[in-house]
């Protein structure tokens, strides 16, 4: 049942209309003219994002009904925007007098229109998929009173998302493709939980046409859009025909399938290069390459097929026209038959189109999302609503019903063409609910999957467009709300050329709050928790970190460096530093963010953060405090052992024991601090002022005032030499703070020497040894494929570092490998390992 309360501006209820399930024929309809608010109504709600209850005492109300309507009890379930989401339980009361009795009470709170949901959409849903997206999901139905039931391989069998839900099956091993992917264990599974409806995510069977309607034709409810309209738009060269026909702006290329090497390089140079091999079931840049000559087509050709078989289970590529310098522009949206107003309750049948703001999602490594935001800087007004009315003209063409995304590159000029449409989910979506007041699309997907249609409060954001031409009301979509940038949490190692990392998170702190850069909210969406394995069979992300800003994108660029900074996380390699690198680019900052704008910043990869002379005069100076605050709460030998004619003095080494050092002299960790080179001559001293900081000796995150401004430090444990980690400001290094005897004495000691791993070939990655490119005795010149590694399911290629003879080759293939495990070494000849 939908409940609709609509007020006066004088806070006078003026009418309810309670809306039945569809089964039913008849809506009802109260009018109230004159009756106040509140009407001694008593009531108390809980905050916000909880589940709480409140008693509604309501005394006599409408339709002519005479007897007290008692205390019903009414749960919150939900709260979005402006709007809350309430349901009741008391089958002693009749189901209109009730909803008279909500609605009160709603209205005596809130002076706006409010809709209530009853029952739940439906009472359970299994979850077709594993870690942060499951959480999600299991977020909502829960603040929704509906039951879940998680699914799970032998590998997460202590995963968060099993430990959450309701129930759990386990549906196979660790193999994704024995596990998530199989279509038979995961129908058992639904069969077995006796789930109402099941709900993809994204990412595994959420975009498999056969899967979706194996599920319709259980009798079970696939929340999101019909199986049709998945095998339509989940054809990347079908979905762009139907774009054509429905007058959207496509890319050039060709409108067949590629079946050999030759075949691609032949349609590549038809097209005219640069072009991009896509697998056609393809997403999430998987089975893409961007190829600029015939050579990069071959080698495209064989990894795109290799990863689209092992994601989609569909190894058919096409290929297309690469646009360069574009930006990734894409529209988030949800439709839903609509609901009638009319006196018979009667389904009008039309369809029901709400467009959010757009997201901005340029910033990719690998055709693979990592920085987002919404807005985007380059759209203006008029190509927005231009795009807007294209979005929706697709969702026509598609008869499209569910969450879903529509894609596009936008160059510099405002030319805009459509890429893909995603019939899911997307990744990203949380940027869209934080930048539109706080909606909840996986409420709206569970809404429109029950035949209710969406949201009427999430529509009433859009705006009616009274007044308006059927073009302009086409281009309407929901204002934005300030500014939300989403950072995706990635176990990879930047610094050596963003290679997968494995094993368990040894420490794991979520960022909570930050305290500076504006009135910022945020969000972590994550599937991990302390003491979590990061498996080589999965995607790699770990998290989702967004932060939202109501007043500008300076002011979320800012809240998303400081909640880098706060985010604990050890046992395996990330990349955080590189996010944050990215956010401190002056092009960034300046919103000039083409898809190419890691080749063109980064052209020779990620080196690490480079902090200015000032901040890493800031860094040392912490360093120096904690260093004296960690010495004189464990009971160490004092630092401080020789002064200088102005106050204390300690060394602070950046980088450990043979790092680059520095004197710190004067009042330090209480005032005024002096920092010198050591190393430089004639380096400029910086003068930095250091407040008390706040925390606590066990704990990672140190807060400090540093020359006025917060900041931020992360100290992981000393080591047996006394050297301690450090991150600051995005930078990650080891730090050692003397005394000045200790660090003449330190002059004196010899640096340990790198093990000579010249002549071998090592494996970069955890992962699995997919095959040989070379022999034993073969001959090889420098930038030759020796062989391709797959760890979590992306194909890499290791190529030879130099010109040489392999001598042999260590490792079978089919082999799972450690990381720097010896694949193949060379006769004779010096070199070293690239990726």
């Amino acid at each position: 049942m939908v409940l609709v309360l609509r007020q006066t501006s004088s806070k006078r209820l003026r009418q309810i209309i309670i809306r039945p399930p569809r089964t039913l024929s008849r809506s009802l309809s109260i009018s109230l003219p004159s009756l106040p608010l509140p009407l001694g109504v008593g009531l108390g709600v809980t905050s916000r994002q909880e589940v709480g209850s409140l008693n509604v005492a309501v005394p006599l109300l409408a339709c002519n009904l005479k007897e007290t309507l008692g205390t019903p009890q009414v749960q919150m379930r939900g709260y979005s925007n402006s709007t809350k989401h309430y349901s009741f339980s008391n089958p002693s009361i009749p189901l209109h007098q009730s909803a008279v009795a909500v609605a009160v009470a709603a209205a005596a709170e809130e002076q706006h229109e409010i809709i209530m949901d009853h029952p739940p959409a439906f009472t359970k849903v299994l979850i077709a998929n594993r870690g942060e997206i499951a959480r999600r999901i299991i977020r909502t139905c829960k603040q929704r009173g509906i039951q879940t039931v998680a699914i799970y391989s032998t590998a997460d069998s202590k995963s968060p998302h099993v430990q959450e839900a309701d129930e759990a099956i386990c549906v196979g091993t660790a193999l994704s493709s024995e596990s998530y992917l199989d279509v038979n264990h995961v129908c058992k599974a639904i069969e077995l939980s006796g789930a109402q409806a099941v709900h993809p995510g994204y990412g595994f069977l959420s975009e498999n046409a056969g899967f979706a309607s194996r599920v319709e034709k259980m009798g079970v409810k696939f929340i999101g859009p019909h199986s049709d309209a998945i095998t339509a738009m989940g054809d990347k060269i079908t979905s762009k025909k139907i774009a054509m026909e429905a007058g959207v702006n496509v890319i050039p290329g060709f409108d067949g399938f590629v079946t050999s090497q030759e075949d691609a390089v032949r349609v590549a140079n038809d097209i005219g290069f640069p072009v991009m091999i896509k697998a056609t079931s393809g997403g999430g840049g998987k089975g893409m390459r961007i190829c600029y000559k015939d050579d990069e087509v071959r080698e495209g050709f064989v990894l795109s097929t290799a990863e689209a078989k092992s994601f989609f289970n569909d190894k058919r590529l096409f290929i297309e026209k690469y646009i360069e310098k574009p930006h990734h522009i894409e529209f988030q949206l949800l439709s839903g038959r609509k609901l009638s107003d009319n006196e018979n309750g009667e389904n009008e049948n039309d369809l029901e189109i709400i467009c959010f703001p757009e997201r901005e999602c340029s910033i990719q490594r690998r055709n693979q999302k990592i920085l987002e935001e919404s807005p985007s800087t380059l759209l203006t007004e008029e190509t927005r609503a231009e795009m807007v009315r294209q979005v929706k003209m697709l969702v026509r063409n598609v008869n499209y019903e569910s969450a879903g995304t529509v894609e596009f590159l936008v160059d510099e000029e405002q030319n805009f063409f459509f890429l893909e449409m995603n019939t899911r989910l997307q990744v990203e979506h949380p940027v869209t609910e934080m930048v539109s007041g706080g909606v909840d699309l996986v409420h709206g997907m569970l809404d429109v999957a029950a035949g209710r249609g969406v949201p009427e409060e999430y529509l009433a954001l859009q705006g009616s467009g009274e007044g308006l031409t059927e073009k302009e009301r086409d281009g309407l979509s929901v204002p934005y709300s300030g500014h939300a940038i989403e950072a995706r949490i990635y176990a990879e190692d930047p610094l050596r050329g963003f290679l997968p990392s494995t094993g368990p998170l040894i420490q794991y702190i979520e960022p909570t709050s930050i305290s500076k850069d504006g009135p910022n909210e945020v969000r972590v969406d994550s599937g991990v928790v302390e003491g979590s394995m990061i498996e080589q069979y999965y995607d790699p992300m770990i998290s989702k970190l967004i932060v939202h800003s109501p007043n500008s994108r300076e002011e979320a660029i800012g809240g998303l460096q400081e909640a880098l900074n706060r985010y604990v996380i050890s046992g395996i390699r990330h990349n955080s530093a590189f996010l944050s690198d990215v956010l401190r680019h002056d092009a960034f900052i300046a919103g000039d963010t083409p898809t190419n704008f890691i080749p063109i910043h980064y052209p020779d990869g990620f080196t690490g953060v480079k902090l200015s002379a000032e901040e890493e005069a800031e860094a040392v100076a912490m360093a120096a405090a904690i260093g004296l605050w960690r010495a004189d709460i464990l009971g160490r030998p004092p630092l401080l052992s020789r002064k200088t004619e102005e106050n204390d003095e300690v060394i602070v080494c950046v980088g450990g024991m043979f790092g680059k050092p520095y004197s710190v002299r004067g009042d330090i960790g209480e005032g005024h601090v002096v920092i010198e080179s050591l190393s430089e001559e004639g380096a400029e001293c910086h003068n930095v002022k250091i407040e008390p900081f706040q925390g606590e000796i066990t704990h990672p995150i140190i807060d400090c005032v540093v020359n006025g401004r917060d900041k931020t430090m992360q100290i992981q444990p000393e080591d047996n030499t006394g050297v301690f980690g450090v991150k600051f400001e995005g930078a990650s290094f080891d730090m050692i703070v003397m005394s000045p005897e200790e660090y003449e004495l330190s002059r004196h000691m010899r640096e340990p020497k790198e093990v000579d791993t010249s002549n071998l070939i090592l494996s970069p990655m955890p992962g699995t040894l997919i095959s040989y490119s070379v022999e034993d005795g073969e001959s090889v010149v420098e930038g030759q494929d020796i062989c391709v590694v797959e760890a979590m399911k992306m194909q890499n290629v290791i190529r030879s570092p130099c010109a040489g003879v392999i001598k042999k080759c260590h490792t079978e293939v089919g082999s799972s490998l450690m990381a720097d495990e010896i694949i193949a070494e060379f006769e004779d000849v010096n070199g070293t390992m690239t990726d």
